[in-house]
């Protein structure tokens, strides 16, 4: 079933109510996703995008429905990856023919994935492609997320295609932005943002302005995961550049994984500490062995710093949380505040490796942490509420 976004463009993707993990396990969809493929039938007929590969007999079945495939003039793809260009091989097989515009590293990257020789066109920022009386404007758009990733502009009815930016893993069959629920939206875009771009983050920034230079004029965003940007789609074009921009809220994150329960009273008593503290600072705890990492790292991103603990062992730490620590050196956060702490039976060495995980990560380091022998007691307690109380002060000069 297609669905009209504006005149003769229509949306003709799919929606994936199941998905709850996504790039592998990297990435978790509590709300599913969309794969958006459009469809432009002026004078001449462009496609952009296609679904993911598991739905490509489904896609080209519905496509037929819409058009004559024989009847697409144009295929375009403004990124590589398989949710993006999964039924690209089916569709490629009955019109093989046809040209596909991507960027030069688009090229690359579909032979890769696919291995063939198709009719392949490499543009660059400022090519057009004339459809009769409307045309696409391509604009590279590298790193967002992809080396391979482009823009396209549909003039006339002054719609961006944005490939990933601006999309968020919300599976809805209202498709429009004014429809769905507000709150899930933005929760969706911020979690997208933050464990997809960030590491982009200058990228993204440059990216917007350059597009805001050309003073194209801008009524619909088009992305290729959820919802379609109809009604003031500034507006999400102005979230990206606060998030592009070091952001953080008034909040602190505490994580933590714990064996026998020491390190999360720890972790609890810390936390009374800093909201004992004038002034308001919101805390989150996350004990990272049950909660979602993907919400976890959208938690440290929206945080002005993070304390993260775990007990020794092995003279070193848990797993858990040596694997959020990875995932949030390799996102790249910058202008964010962070501490240690940990409890321990002999060695202790869990706040020190900790602090230095978190030093690579790019954080700045309050003190060398805070660790207990064994199980917190009443005098263990109060030391850890006291830590918080310094952490809530430290966290609040945060542009230090």
């Amino acid at each position: 079933m297609s669905i009209q976004i504006k005149n003769n463009a229509y949306w003709v993707g799919k929606v994936d109510w199941e998905l709850r993990k996504f790039h592998g396990d990297e990435y978790s969809t509590h709300r599913g996703t969309t794969y958006n493929s459009y469809l432009i039938k002026e004078e001449k007929v462009a496609l952009i995008d296609t679904v993911w590969s598991p739905f490509s007999k489904e896609f080209i079945s519905n496509l037929e429905k819409e058009i004559k495939l024989k009847d697409i003039d144009y295929v375009i793809a403004t990124h590589a990856e398989v949710d993006h260009s999964g039924a690209l091989a089916e569709l490629m097989n009955h019109i093989p023919d046809k040209p596909i515009y991507c960027t030069a590293n688009g090229i690359k990257s579909l032979k890769g994935h696919f291995h063939k020789d198709w009719n392949f066109h490499p543009v660059k920022t400022g090519d057009k492609l004339s459809l009769g009386k409307k045309e696409l404007i391509f604009i590279e758009a590298p790193m967002l997320h992809w080396p391979d990733t482009m823009f396209c502009y549909l003039t006339g009815d002054n719609i961006l295609f944005s490939s990933d930016a601006f999309g968020q893993h919300l599976a809805t069959d209202l498709l429009f932005n004014d429809l769905v629920d507000w709150h899930e939206l933005f929760e969706e875009c911020i979690k997208y943002y933050a464990n997809i771009l960030t590491p982009f983050s200058n990228a993204v920034d440059k990216k917007i302005k350059e597009f805001v230079s050309l003073n194209l004029p801008l009524d619909i965003i088009c992305a290729s995961h959820g919802v379609i940007w109809r009604n003031n789609p500034k507006q999400i074009v102005e979230k990206y550049l606060q998030w592009a921009n070091n952001y953080k809220e008034n909040q602190v994150a505490i994580l933590y994984d714990t064996m026998w329960n020491g390190t999360r009273v720890m972790a609890e008593n810390i936390a009374k500490g800093i909201k004992d503290k004038d002034g308001p600072l919101t805390v989150k705890l996350f004990n990272v062995s049950s909660a979602d990492k993907n919400d976890v790292v959208t938690e440290v991103f929206k945080s002005k710093g993070i304390v993260v603990g775990s007990p020794t062992i092995n003279r070193g730490i848990l797993s858990r949380v040596a694997g959020i620590l990875e995932e949030i050196r390799g996102l790249g956060f910058k202008g964010k505040k962070a501490a240690s702490f940990g409890c321990y039976g002999w060695s202790g060495e869990s706040a020190k490796m900790i602090n230095d995980l978190l030093k690579k990560a790019g954080f700045k380091i309050m003190d060398e942490g805070i660790k207990v022998l064994w199980r917190p007691d009443g005098d263990a307690i109060n030391k850890c509420i006291n830590y918080g109380k310094q952490l809530a002060d430290y966290f609040k000069r945060i542009d230090e």
